[in-house]
């Protein structure tokens, strides 16, 4: 049998060594040179100090002795010291009462690897309860702020510390290798010395299990859906060298709020033929259970898009699935035609945008160019402090750096006469060609922000932006300037052969808007179609009610299927509630209220002399005050019961995207999580972090990154301080 240990007093332990520091230097020398009179003296004072209680061991200890180090390191707050009965040393964990051997080095690192696995310490830890003040709710926690709800017990759980650094690495799109890094340990471990380190396997395997979980989520509020708009686009990563096609779902959740979702981030294989791009369309449906619900597909203008929305269509058609005979089905993305209406205007000028661009990169390629262009700008007292280089890919950016450099016109001109290197300022008549293409342009630009928004409804805002664009094109192309009319007309053969015909989502968002209704048809399609106008008007009209009774009668088969439903669970009970209904007077042939209940049953079943749709037309416009917000989709929530079945088509409606942003921003996310460092990862492992990094930051009410290389590329101008 061991010896029982000795617990060391560790508290007399220090008293011992405080009054050892009290004792004065120079009793070292007393104690040296003790005469036989001063033994006695001390003899006769050692009497006294028993008489008073002071004991033997305190007369022996050597006050001179060397003081004990005291012990500084972190695991002797869980372990503490013990003797045995034979003077041994070790060290106890107080968690699980295991004695470990005290080193003569003073080493700990036996006690912290015991520490790492004593499954005592495991369960005090996760049991540990800590008082904290509890923010309301996770905004306060994004907004830094200071105000607290509750105080309420705290219980470190080291895996929701693990999933929230999960969560961290998909909204951000950090690499696994993130918690293997020092700093991020250093600030977790400081935070919570409970926290444990991990590995990026371990962090991948995390970040997968929050993919599936969120899917779930997603995929369980999906089912509630009637129908879902879809976007779609292709990009190829420059670091793998695959591409990928990303399916991006739009819809109104049952909070009435309207909603995007990265449904699929999928491997498009070579070569990109419409019937592969199909095939991986439909792979997307069937892993979400969306066959069924798929309401309109937004795509750009490639010729491979249209073959594949018209295989769309038949396959569809062939299983019955294809609303409203496909009359909306296919939405071009509006950003795209109006990217290649706007092109076709710059050709005009392409030669005089070469010079403002070379301009910009002759002042920005030194520090001396770009100091001698602010002293002229400077003393010219311009209130402009920037250059702008444009995007050849981006017409808005070309557009930006134009406008920013017509308010530098006599900067350039002044600096030209300066610098005799420079031989790239436009002359002033190229100035006046950049000043009419701007004017025009500015329209363009205008819309283009408008309807590429994608956190609020676009369809309602298409025809107001469009009826715009074909009046200043309709001016344009009658104009007595010769330079303006060959430039709008080379634009107004891109509108027509994309507007000419008569577009119905167009029309149908646009009546959607109780700001419009009908009223903006019968306004706006005259300055569209012209003499074709009321026959475009007569047909968006009996569309329209075509339209609204496909809803009416789903409604009603929804219901039917929801009576029949809820008559089938009645029916198991009907006998025993029969004999309850009796008593109670109930509707049977003995209480004389089956007539009233058949009279009430046909009244309901007959259709009103008016429907939702005729009762919106009539009523008045809604007004919304100058300047403020008007939100279509809350007008629509207020408004349900008075129009049961119009809302739901109204909804569905206004969340059809006319452009193809939403899929399209996916693609910068894509090039920054498949950087050069990780070209290696899976194709599912890249699904996982794009749809993840898009479902969290949903959960948490942040909106996408934008994309990094449409901020323009602005260069300071270095204005000296007054």
């Amino acid at each position: 049998m061991s010896p029982e240990p000795i617990v060391e007093d560790n508290i007399s332990e220090e008293i011992i060594l405080e009054t050892a520091d009290e004792v004065p230097s120079d009793s070292i020398e007393a104690n040296v040179i003790l005469t036989e009179n001063d033994l006695m003296v001390e003899e006769n004072k050692s009497l006294e100090e028993n008489a008073i209680g002071i004991s033997k061991h305190d007369e022996e200890v050597n006050p001179v002795a060397i003081k004990k180090r005291k012990k500084t390191s972190s695991v002797w707050d869980e372990f503490k010291e013990v003797k045995l009965a034979n003077g041994q040393k070790k060290g106890e964990c107080i968690h699980c009462k295991r004695a470990l051997a005290i080193g003569s080095t003073g080493s700990t690192t036996q006690f912290r690897r015991h520490l790492d696995r004593c499954a005592a310490r495991i369960r005090f830890i996760k049991n540990q309860k800590v008082l904290h003040f509890q923010p309301k709710d996770i905004d306060s926690i994004a907004e830094n702020s200071q105000e607290s709800a509750s105080l309420t017990t705290f219980s470190y759980d080291n895996s929701k510390v693990r999933e929230s650094i999960a969560h961290y690495i998909l909204i951000n799109e950090k690499p696994f290798s993130v918690v293997e890094e020092f700093g991020f340990n250093l600030v977790l471990k400081t935070m919570s010395p409970y926290f444990l380190k991990y590995s990026r396997t371990t962090a991948r395997s995390d970040v997968l299990l929050v993919y599936e979980k969120e899917k779930k989520k997603l995929h369980n509020a999906l089912k509630s859906i009637n129908r879902i708009s879809f976007t779609t686009d292709i990009w190829k990563s420059k670091n793998q060298r695959i591409s990928y096609m990303v399916v991006t779902g739009h819809y109104v959740d049952s909070n009435w709020k309207l909603q995007k979702r990265v449904l699929s981030f999928l491997h498009l294989s070579p070569p990109h033929t419409a019937t592969e791009i199909v095939d991986t369309f439909y792979k997307s449906l069937h892993e979400w259970n969306l066959e069924n619900k798929v309401f309109t597909l937004s795509v750009d203008n490639a010729s491979n898009n249209d073959r594949a929305i018209k295989l769309l269509k038949d396959n569809f058609r062939v299983r019955k699935k294809l609303f409203f005979g496909g009359k909306i089905f296919h939405v071009r993305c509006c950003a795209h035609i109006l990217n290649l209406m706007v092109k076709n205007g710059i050709k005009s000028i392409e030669f005089v945008v070469e010079k403002i661009r070379d301009t910009v990169s002759f002042l920005n390629a030194s520090e001396g160019r770009l100091l001698r262009f602010a002293d002229v700008v400077h003393q010219l007292h311009l209130p402009t402090r920037k250059l702008i280089m444009d995007c050849a890919t981006r017409w808005n950016s070309t557009y930006n750096m134009l406008t920013v450099a017509l308010q530098l016109r006599e900067a350039f001109t002044s600096y030209s006469e300066r610098e005799v290197a420079y031989h790239n300022c436009p002359t002033e008549d190229e100035w006046k060609n950049i000043e009419k293409v701007c004017d025009v342009l500015g329209f363009f630009n205008e819309a283009t922000n408008i309807i590429s928004g994608t956190e609020y409804p676009t369809s309602n805002l298409f025809l107001s932006q469009i009826c715009t664009i074909k009046k200043v094109l309709d001016d344009g192309s009658i104009s007595s300037d010769e330079f303006v009319r060959n430039m709008t007309m080379k634009m107004k053969g891109k509108f027509d052969k994309y507007w000419g015909e008569c577009n119905l989502l167009m029309a149908f968002g646009a009546i959607m808007d109780p700001r419009m209704k009908f009223i903006v048809i019968e306004f706006a399609y005259p300055m569209i179609y012209g003499e074709q106008s009321g026959q475009n008007i007569s047909y968006v009209r009996t569309l329209l009610y075509e339209l609204f009774e496909e809803y009416v009668t789903y409604c009603e088969e929804e219901a039917k299927g929801a009576s029949d439903t809820y008559r089938l669970k009645k029916d198991a009970s009907k006998v025993e509630s029969s004999s309850k209904t009796i008593k109670e007077g109930g509707a049977n042939k003995y209480s004389g209220w089956l007539d009233f209940t058949a009279y009430v049953s046909e009244k309901t079943s007959k259709k009103p002399a008016k429907s939702d749709l005729d009762n919106y037309l009539e009523d008045g416009l809604e007004i919304c005050p100058p300047g403020k917000t008007f939100d279509v989709i809350g007008w629509w929530k207020n408004n349900q019961a008075k129009y049961r079945i119009l809302s739901r088509l109204a909804v569905e409606i206004l969340a059809i995207p006319i452009s193809t942003v939403a899929s399209e921003s996916t693609f910068s996310a894509g090039e920054r999580v498949v950087d050069t460092y990780r070209s290696k990862l899976g194709i599912e492992t890249v699904q996982a972090l794009i749809c993840g990094s898009n479902w969290i930051r949903a959960h948490y009410g942040l909106k996408g990154r934008l994309k990094e290389e449409e901020d323009d590329d602005e260069i300071e101008i270095p204005i000296p301080s007054t």
